[in-house]
């Protein structure tokens, strides 16, 4: 499992040996707690067994034959062992009790909350607020401030997916029908790699979500950002660039606020170049991946539900010069 676990470090900030949370703190502590105890046990069992062995070796060579109460010492040795065994998974219990208890509650009364909605196979991230202007729409990104509660509020619309951020909490199955929900904060300022958990089809492992931790300042000019239309184009590559979107078939599944594109089917594209991946964590967002991406989504991500897109080579350009404009 140790093994497991370290090919899991391989990915940068992406591991529950290095939490950045209160709430991965704890799951690292109790898994550290079961690794030790498990180990201590294991070299226990081992050790028992090789004295054993070698008593029995040494009366075999002496021609000693066993005594009269072996049989009762052997069974208090069961007896014993069972016993430890007994007291060692009650620990175990009590422990994992108690670490669960301490993750559901929410450290604060109205922390910042977000509806994560999982689908196939991206992630669509809502900040919730009160007033329509307030709320922002984005996608396979969450920007949080640091050392703040977040609550999630988990849904999906297709298939059992599940939410995994090891640096910062445990995992939560996003069920379609029903809302779930958790909270996690993280302590440290870093880009950390969220994941789905659940098999959820053929593009599972491409179903990645970047948690973004930041100060508050940083974080608070991120959101105006965030809340901002899409600029309106200046120059005539760009503008037409924007008419391309607009005509063409990336306009039926999109949103760009500020124009007339407001279909939720596909991922909310009206800050896509602010972006560090496009297709969740399959490609960095350049140019030369974006291309390949409109072309022929299916070459890099067999099964998306994103067709292909025949452009002139001229369209695809400016649809490619106004995509990196929106930032």
């Amino acid at each position: 499992m140790l093994a497991l676990l370290q090919s899991v470090r391989g990915a940068p900030n992406q591991s529950v040996l290095e939490s950045s949370g209160p709430l991965a703190g704890r799951v690292e502590s109790l898994w550290w707690f079961a690794f030790i105890t498990a180990s201590l046990v294991y070299l226990a069992t081992i050790g028992a067994l090789l004295w054993a062995t070698a008593r029995a070796r040494r009366r075999e060579r002496r021609g000693e034959a066993l005594p009269a109460d072996d049989d009762r010492g052997m069974a208090r040795g069961v007896a014993l062992g069972v016993a430890a065994t007994v007291v060692i998974l009650l620990v175990f219990l009590v422990t994992d009790l108690s670490v669960g208890r301490t993750l559901d509650p929410i450290p604060r009364k109205q922390p910042l909350t977000i509806e994560l909605t999982g689908k196939q196979w991206w992630w669509d991230v809502q900040y919730a607020d009160t007033s329509p202007q307030g709320r922002l729409t984005t996608a396979n990104e969450i920007h949080v401030p640091v050392g703040e509660p977040v609550l999630l509020l988990l849904e999906s619309t297709d298939v059992i997916h599940s939410f995994w951020a090891p640096n910062l909490a445990g995992k939560k199955d996003l069920i379609p029908g029903y809302t779930q929900s958790m909270w996690f904060q993280a302590d440290t300022a870093g880009d950390y790699r969220a994941q789905c958990a659940e098999f959820c089809g053929l593009q599972h492992a491409k179903m990645a979500l970047h948690v973004i931790a930041e100060p508050r300042p940083q974080y608070d000019r991120w959101v105006q950002s965030q809340r901002a239309p899409a600029k309106t184009p200046t120059d005539s590559v760009t503008n037409r660039g924007r008419e391309v979107f607009l005509t063409g078939q990336c306009a039926m599944c999109h949103n760009i606020t500020g124009t007339v594109a407001g279909s939720r089917a596909g991922p909310d594209l009206t800050h896509l170049a602010s972006r560090r991946t496009i297709a969740a964590g399959t490609l960095p967002n350049t140019r030369g991946a974006l291309a390949g991406w409109i072309v022929d989504p299916q070459r890099v991500k067999p099964g998306t539900h994103m067709p292909p897109n025949q452009l002139a080579p001229a369209d695809l350009d400016a649809l490619l010069t106004y995509l990196q404009s929106l930032k």
